[in-house]
């Protein structure tokens, strides 16, 4: 029997169907409903049932992403732009950039031969300039050498003055100690300036200024005091002046105004090199030696004295007092002895 109230009973031939046990996913959407479960096993089955819901979801999405065209990200667009001009690249520039293992296959090169002229003048290019490096690298340590030298040289020479002025002196000392009279050596050389023109010149005494060298006026050399020397020097006594210069005089002589002869050119003193490439055979290498030279009248004084051109000085500051009278009447010409280096003074 049954009443209107009563629930419904299920069919005898049809199967029981039980309830979802706590963590068991739901039923599908088409699937029929069924009634609620109790309080009870709806709020212990809650957690569990969320989890499932939310990992039957990601399958979902991720299908859908892959149907439709979804977004891209900024990053992806940035790849995929890098990527297409690379795949648009020519052959020739994709071998370039393949790795280093893989050998592209690239178009033969064709080499120009280079010139055999152009290869003879690179070589003898690269040969001079290992022979130029190597010709400085001597000149360098053969003018160290050189320097040294000179160096030497010049220390010799000044003690040589030094002790020639001490020996004149402790001579001196005894000659007035002793109550008698000092008498110096004759001196070796002279220097002979030309204080007149060409005015009235005869012709003798014209060819022996030209045999001194001196031309023009107030030109001034060296000569070494022979006897025919000072004959000549007697003879042309109202045109020059000269006198027995000392150390000081020669060398400010030489070097103010110090001039050489070079293979005919008069060239200015103001390397050793100068004296060195002339008189470099006769052991006269430095301007010192020069000077060594003419003050003690050494054995290659002709040479030296050859070498250097006559000196050109000036207008004596104050001028000259009489060039007409000898010295001797209170004028300027003749021998003037030691005066002379006064008057040089005056005019160099």
């Amino acid at each position: 029997m049954s009443s209107k109230g009563s629930p419904k009973q299920p069919a005898k031939g049809a199967p029981k169907q039980a309830a979802p046990a706590a963590g068991q996913p739901a039923a599908a959407k088409g699937s029929p409903k069924k009634a609620a479960p109790p309080k009870q096993a709806a709020q212990a089955g809650q957690p569990a049932a969320a989890a499932q819901a939310k990992t039957a979801e990601k399958p979902t999405t991720q299908a859908a992403q892959a149907a439709s065209p979804a977004k891209q990200t900024p990053q992806a667009e940035k790849q995929a732009t890098q990527a297409a001009p690379k795949q648009q690249q020519p052959a020739a520039a994709q071998a370039k950039t393949a790795p280093q293992g893989v050998k592209a296959a690239a178009a033969p090169v064709k080499t120009v031969p280079v010139p055999e002229t152009q290869v003879k003048a690179q070589k003898a290019a690269q040969k001079q300039k290992v022979e130029t490096v190597k010709t400085a690298a001597q000149i360098t340590k053969a003018n160290r050498v050189a320097r040294r030298d000179i160096f030497k040289r010049a220390e010799k020479y000044a003690a040589e003055y030094k002790r020639l002025e001490a020996n004149e002196i402790r001579l001196k000392r005894v000659a007035r100690n002793s109550g008698s009279f000092y008498v110096p050596d004759e001196a070796k050389i002279a220097i002979v300036i030309r204080i007149r023109g060409i005015n009235g010149v005869s012709p003798k005494v014209r060819k022996i200024l030209k045999l001194l060298r001196l031309r023009q006026l107030h030109n001034a050399v060296f000569v070494k005091l022979t006897k025919p020397m000072v004959q000549m020097l007697h003879l042309v006594e109202p045109y020059v002046a000269y006198g027995y210069p000392n150390l000081k005089t020669i060398r400010e002589l030489v070097y103010k105004r110090g001039y050489g002869k070079v293979d005919g050119n008069r060239i200015p003193i103001t390397d050793n090199k100068v004296v060195s490439q002339t008189l470099g055979k006769l052991n006269v290498v430095c301007v010192e030696d020069v000077i060594h030279e003419i003050y003690t009248c050494g054995p290659n004084f002709k040479k030296v004295s050859n070498f250097l051109c006559p000196f050109k000085l000036s207008c004596p500051r104050g001028g000259f007092v009489k060039k007409l009278n000898h010295i001797t009447e209170g004028g300027d010409a003749g021998n003037h002895e030691t005066l002379v280096n006064t008057l040089i003074r005056r005019m160099n």
